[in-house]
């Protein structure tokens, strides 16, 4: 069995809502009183749940509960979870950036810890001189920081501007000298939280090259961060789901991806789906009200190759009765990638009421076993009326035979469906 690196044991973290500060009087007061009898802190009790969508029933909030797992010595875990959820509380604790309330941690080795942009760098100070600051925060050795300074300095790309002061360094600098110092300095446990959004696309693929690196060549452990779940699937091996401080879900990466997904939806069943009140780009008085999934099995499930119909309801009082009005639908991947994409260009909404449907029937359904996410748009002349991301989700169950001809790779996906749309 390989050998633990972290131990991650009842971790619970709260905070104290509003206005900073020490607290009141009187509960200081309660607080000391309660210590100097051995008892735990009366504050620590309660508090509401991470929800920051919702009210605050107290003063405090539980940013993190219950929080237990271990990783290996090698592996590269991933924490995904809507904003909110606790993923950097977790990591800022793991880097001993601030203390947890309750719990404890056990590691072994160096951790390096890239949080956010400028994370560790003094801003008056030169890269070349960052670099040496950091290191020494790690308990390296001058000479140590030395051998390796030429290839920090190499994958960061900022080789021109490495003797100017950091506070000259825009957003894309700043993270990738910080990457490549966490990463060239050896650390035993390497956090990296969703900083790599603000590099370029050239460099992300770089640091997720050096973050496998790492990995696999050295036996060193990931812990990553990041809403982009093509990167968490192609880098991670196991996953960790949050949701409102909590565990939701712990194991393989795939079905990690696949519970975030279907936790960040409205809706993740076929049938009738109301889409009034989800949250959208765009609003106007032409929008789309609901959509219901008409498929052979008549429940949560659609299956590979059999026929399927999505059935959009549009509401509003402008602009239906014209030649110029369009839906667009598309099906992704938990990944984000486009596999489906269909419209109703060239189709005229029949009636002159305010409410019309948009049919898109496909014969044989052509994606495969696992969870999708679906978007909607709604377009009049080039002006968007309405525009839904990821409004909603439904799963795909394994069909009775191995229907191997409907499974289309991305780039033939939308070119090899074959649909008709009708209106009403």
């Amino acid at each position: 069995m390989s050998e633990v690196i972290l131990k991650v044991e009842n971790i619970n973290k709260q905070y104290r809502l509003g206005t900073v500060g020490t607290g009141t009087l009187s509960h200081d007061l309660n607080r000391f009183w309660h210590k100097i009898r051995g008892k735990e802190d009366p504050y620590l009790k309660v508090g509401t749940v991470n929800d920051r969508s919702k009210k605050a029933s107290s003063d405090y909030v539980w940013a993190l509960r219950d929080i237990n797992f271990e990783v290996k010595r090698g592996e590269i875990l991933g924490i995904i979870g809507k904003n909110g959820a606790g993923k950097s509380t977790l990591l800022k604790i793991l880097s001993r950036v601030t203390a947890p309330t309750t719990g404890s941690i056990k590691t072994k080795g160096r951790i390096a810890s890239l949080l956010e942009v400028g994370t560790g760098m003094h801003p008056e100070l030169t890269g070349r001189e960052n670099i040496y600051l950091n290191g020494a925060i790690l308990g390296m050795t001058k000479a140590e920081i030395a051998s390796k300074l030429e290839e920090i300095v190499d994958f960061s790309g900022c080789e021109m501007y490495i003797d100017t002061p950091v506070k000259r360094y825009s957003s894309g600098m700043r993270v990738r000298l910080g990457f490549a110092v966490a990463a060239f300095l050896e650390p035993d446990i390497l956090v990296v939280d969703e900083v790599l959004a603000v590099g370029d696309a050239e460099f992300q693929k770089k640091a997720i090259g050096k973050m496998q690196d790492i990995s696999n060549t050295t036996g060193r452990t990931v812990l990553f961060v990041s809403h982009n779940m093509a990167a968490v699937k192609q880098l991670c091996t196991r996953g960790i789901v949050l949701e409102n401080g909590l565990v939701n879900y712990e194991g393989d990466i795939e079905k990690a991806i696949r519970e975030y997904i279907s936790n960040d939806s409205q809706n993740n069943n076929a049938g009738s789906i109301p889409l009034g009140n989800v949250k959208r780009k765009y609003t106007s008085d032409t929008y789309i009200d609901s959509v219901c999934i008409k498929n052979k099995l008549d429940s949560n499930f659609i299956r590979t190759g059999d026929p399927i119909e999505f059935e959009f309801i549009i509401s509003g009082n402008k602009y239906l009765s014209s030649d110029n009005i369009r839906l667009d639908f598309r099906i992704d991947d938990l990944t984000g990638n486009n596999l489906i994409w269909m419209t109703s260009y060239g189709r005229k909404l029949k009636s002159n009421s305010n409410i019309n449907k948009v049919s898109f029937h496909i014969p044989k359904f052509p994606l495969v076993y696992g969870s999708y996410s679906c978007t909607v748009y709604l377009e009049y002349k080039r002006m968007t009326l309405d525009w839904i991301l990821n409004a909603f989700t439904f799963n795909v169950m394994k069909s009775e035979s191995d229907h191997n001809e409907y499974i289309i790779n991305t780039e033939q996906a939308k070119f090899l469906i074959d649909y008709n749309v009708t209106t009403s």
